[in-house]
C-alpha cells in the first residue's frame, strides 16, 4: 500500500484514550504500529502500562552510527460533537487537498511521516532509529514519565525528534525551540446543603455561583495581568534578540483575530499577540458551572458551582510552585459562607532547547531543501508536558519539528492534515535522517 493508504488505515482506528469504551481500539492501534514497524525491520513490541499501551521500536544499522529517538502519540482526541463532523471523524475522507479525520495531524499524520521516511530510506538508513509512540498524550501522559525514567539507558540517543505541532504558516517551515508550560486546576464551591428557592431564601443564603464569579473576577485584573501574588516573579526576560525575531515574522493582528471570529486581541498591556501567545504566562477560565441550564426559568439558588482553569507557563517559572501560589491565593479570596474543595488536573514544565545544537541546524537544513525557503523559528503557546521530562531525564538535543497548520481543527471538528504538510514531512524527515547520518 503507499504511504497515504497506510495513514488512512491508520486513522480509522478510534483510539481515544479518554474514553474507556475504546480501551480494545486504543489496544488495535498499538498492534497495528507494532506490526507496521516490525514490517520494517524494527525490534517492536508493545509494552503494557497500568493505563495504554506504549509503543516501542528499534532498529540498529551500526554501533557507530549517530541513533535519533523519534516520540509521538498514537491516541486522540474525541471526536465530539459528531453533529459538526461533515464527513464521520473515523472514516477518513481525502478532499480538496487535504485528509479529514480525527487524529490526521494530531498526532497519527506526523508520526507515520517519520514511519514513512524511515520506509523510503531502506537499505540507505545510516542512523540508529528508535520509535517511542504512547498511547496517553491526550490524557496527561501519566504513565510516560516513569517509563522513561526506567529506561534511561534503553532510549539513550544522540537528538529527540518530536512532530506534534504547526507550521507557523502554510508554505512557512518552521522549527519550535520553545513550549509554555502547564497547570491546570479545578475549583468546586458549596454554600446551602441544598439548592434553595430564591424568593424565600435570596438575601441570606450564600450563592456560590456568585462566589465563583467573584473570585474569578480576582484572578485577573482588567488590562489583562494576573493578580497572583509572585506569579510573575521568577518569568526569564525575553532578550532582545528574540523580539527582533517576532518582529520579523509575517503576522497580521487583525487578520489572526478574524481568523478566530474575535473583533478584538485583549491582553497584557505592552506585548504583542505573538508574544502574549508565546512568550508570556497566561491564566485562562475553561469552563464554570452551577445552577439552572435549561429551557425558561426556575427560581433557584444553587447548593454547588464550580469553574475550570488553566495557566500557561514560561521560563523559569515551575508549576509546583505557581500552583501552590495560586492555591494559597485561592484560599485567600474565598468570600466567607463557603466551602471550597481544589482539584488539580494537569501540570507541566516549560520547555526550550538549544537554537544551535547540530541536530537544530541539519532540521533547518532539511526543512530548506524540502520547501525551498529557510525556515523560520518559533515557541509554542501550547504545552507538550513529556518534553520537559525527556529533557530533563535523557539530556539530549531536542527537534521540535512540527508539520501541521494552525488550522487542522485540532480538538475540534473535522480535522484535517493538507496532504502537501504529509509529503513534504516524509520528504524532510528522510532528508534529516541522511544529514544526521553524515555527523
Amino acid at each position: 500500500m503507499s504511504h497515504l493508504e497506510n495513514l488512512l488505515e491508520f486513522l480509522r482506528i478510534p483510539s481515544v484514550s479518554a474514553n474507556p469504551d475504546h480501551k480494545a481500539d486504543v489496544e488495535r492501534a498499538a498492534g497495528w504500529l507494532e506490526a507496521k514497524l516490525a514490517g520494517l525491520g524494527f525490534a517492536a513490541e508493545v509494552i503494557p502500562t497500568p493505563g495504554h499501551p506504549i509503543v516501542y521500536a528499534e532498529k540498529m544499522v551500526s554501533p557507530s552510527a549517530p541513533t535519533v529517538l523519534i516520540y509521538g502519540h498514537y491516541d486522540v482526541q474525541p471526536p465530539d460533537p459528531l453533529e459538526l463532523w461533515h464527513t464521520p471523524p473515523f472514516e477518513p475522507v481525502v478532499r480538496d487537498g487535504r485528509i479529514y479525520a480525527r487524529g490526521a495531524s494530531d498526532d497519527k499524520g506526523q508520526v507515520y511521516a517519520h514511519i514513512a521516511a524511515v520506509e523510503n530510506l531502506g537499505a540507505e538508513l545510516g542512523v540508529n532509529v528508535k520509535f517511542l509512540i504512547e498511547g496517553e498524550e491526550e490524557v496527561s501522559s501519566m504513565h510516560l514519565e516513569p517509563f522513561v525514567r526506567a529506561n534511561r539507558e534503553r532510549l539513550k540517543a544522540d537528538v529527540l525528534l518530536i512532530s506534534d505541532g504547526s507550521m507557523y504558516a502554510p508554505g512557512v517551515p518552521s522549527l519550535e525551540y520553545g513550549l509554555r508550560g502547564l497547570v491546570y486546576m479545578e475549583v468546586q464551591l458549596e454554600g446551602a446543603a441544598r439548592d434553595l428557592h430564591s424568593g424565600t431564601y435570596g438575601g441570606a443564603a450564600p450563592n456560590p455561583v456568585h462566589a465563583a464569579a467573584w473570585m474569578i473576577a480576582r484572578l485577573k485584573g482588567e488590562d489583562g495581568r494576573i493578580l497572583v501574588p509572585g506569579f510573575y516573579d521568577a518569568v526569564r526576560p525575553l532578550s532582545e534578540a528574540e523580539r527582533e525575531n517576532f518582529a520579523s515574522l509575517p503576522f497580521d493582528a487583525t487578520a489572526f483575530a478574524r481568523s478566530i471570529g474575535a473583533d478584538a486581541l485583549p491582553g497584557e498591556p505592552g506585548w504583542g499577540a505573538l508574544e502574549r501567545t508565546w512568550v508570556r504566562p497566561t491564566l485562562d477560565v475553561n469552563g464554570i458551572w452551577g445552577g439552572y441550564q435549561g429551557e425558561g426559568s426556575k427560581t433557584v439558588i444553587p447548593a454547588k458551582a464550580g469553574f475550570k482553569f488553566s495557566m500557561r507557563l514560561v521560563p523559569d517559572q515551575d508549576p509546583h510552585a505557581i500552583r501552590e501560589a495560586v492555591t494559597a491565593y485561592l484560599h485567600q479570596i474565598l468570600p466567607e459562607g463557603y466551602r471550597m474543595n481544589i482539584l488539580y488536573h494537569g501540570i507541566g514544565k516549560p520547555v526550550v532547547t538549544d537554537l544551535e545544537s547540530p541536530p537544530m541546524r541539519a532540521a533547518a537544513q532539511a526543512l530548506e531543501q524540502t520547501w525551498g525557503r529557510k525556515p523560520v523559528f518559533t515557541r509554542a503557546g501550547g504545552s507538550i508536558p513529556v518534553v520537559a521530562d525527556f529533557q530533563e531525564l535523557l539530556g539530549m538535543p531536542i527537534v521540535l519539528l512540527g508539520m501541521g497548520l494552525n488550522d487542522d481543527n485540532l480538538h475540534s471538528p473535522n480535522e484535517k492534515f493538507d496532504l502537501e504538510c504529509f509529503e513534504k514531512g516524509i520528504q524532510a524527515s528522510e532528508k534529516l535522517l541522511r544529514l544526521l547520518a553524515q555527523g
